[in-house]
């Protein structure tokens, strides 16, 4: 499948690790499908066999899972894949120029990615929906939310500013000594990658890694599609300006979950987003978690959402 880079090892930790992804998440009950869903995009997704895929199929909750920047969805979200699989169709995408998504479309905006993602489960017959975003997925889950109230029934925003401004990216920058956001999120060399993990994570990577794990990360999670998501970065509607996107309530439940020691977006910025989505979201902080909660303590993020899945559905 996608995302292996063009470079070539004999030895592939990587390679291995996404072996082992893919075995946990198939003995979880989860498929890999590639569909098109017009003739210039085609969106690969991790879900239940093709006698599943339909939500008349069974009487469980249809769970959309969505990635941000970085590896693929199997990578970000595989404890979550293997732990609500049996309560819920879980369905994993990978956004458009990550892993096998791809388009021919010139659209790079994260509306244009939760359009797609909205345009492929109508075509697999799902008509409503909760969705979990993190961080560049959560861009996207709010906008699926906000425009298609009618398909997307709760909502989980995680690790994810909607309300950034311009001065966060600069701020951040500054924190992480580089000169363009690519540099954090689309690391070329072992330094940045060794910067965006003691960024992303609560407890710091070792001092010492070895040079050829550190370049066969970026060869076989980081190389593929450059030129395309850097065009998604610039494509980015939030954090344009030093005023926050005018965002509407959403009315659905939400749920925010936020690292307590996010470094990417600070926690105040969650607590302002809680404000702006209405009097029906809830915020959970998580301690001694930074950027990715869902991998620093799958255990407890588990069952934020789990516990928020299970609270009655608003009338």
């Amino acid at each position: 499948m996608g995302g292996s880079g063009s470079g070539s090892s004999c030895l592939s930790i990587v390679s291995l690790a996404g072996a082992f992804l893919r075995r946990s998440v198939a003995a979880a009950g989860l498929s890999s499908h590639t569909v098109a869903i017009d003739d210039d995009t085609t969106i690969h997704f991790w879900g239940p066999a093709v006698s599943a895929t339909s939500s008349n199929s069974n009487s469980k909750p249809n769970l959309v899972l969505i990635h941000g920047f970085g590896p693929e969805s199997i990578w970000q979200w595989r404890h979550q894949m293997c732990f609500f699989a049996p309560f819920y169709n879980v369905y994993a995408p990978d956004l458009l120029f990550f892993g096998d998504s791809y388009t021919k479309s010139p659209e790079r905006s994260e509306l244009f990615q939760a359009a797609c993602l909205v345009k492929l489960f109508d075509k697999l017959g799902l008509r409503r929906y909760w969705v979990v975003g993190t961080s560049y997925g959560g861009f996207v889950a709010y906008w699926m939310a906000s425009m298609w109230s009618e398909r997307v029934e709760k909502v989980v925003i995680a690790s994810s500013a909607v309300n950034m401004v311009a001065t966060d990216n600069a701020d951040l920058l500054k924190k992480a000594q580089a000169e363009k956001i690519e540099d954090l999120l689309l690391p070329t060399t072992g330094r940045r990658l060794r910067t965006m993990l003691a960024f992303a994570l609560y407890k710091r990577p070792p001092v010492y890694i070895p040079a050829f794990f550190l370049d066969d990360f970026i060869d076989k999670l980081y190389s593929e599609n450059r030129a395309e998501k850097l065009q998604l970065l610039k494509g980015l509607s939030v954090g344009k300006s030093d005023h926050p996107l005018p965002l509407s309530p959403l009315s659905q439940q939400v749920l925010i979950v936020w690292g307590e020691h996010d470094r990417i977006f600070p926690l105040e910025r969650a607590r302002q987003l809680q404000k702006l989505l209405g009097e029906s979201t809830q915020l959970e902080v998580m301690e001694k978690t930074s950027h990715v909660p869902q991998l620093e303590d799958p255990h407890k993020f588990n069952f934020i959402l789990r516990s928020f899945f299970l609270q009655p559905q608003l009338q």
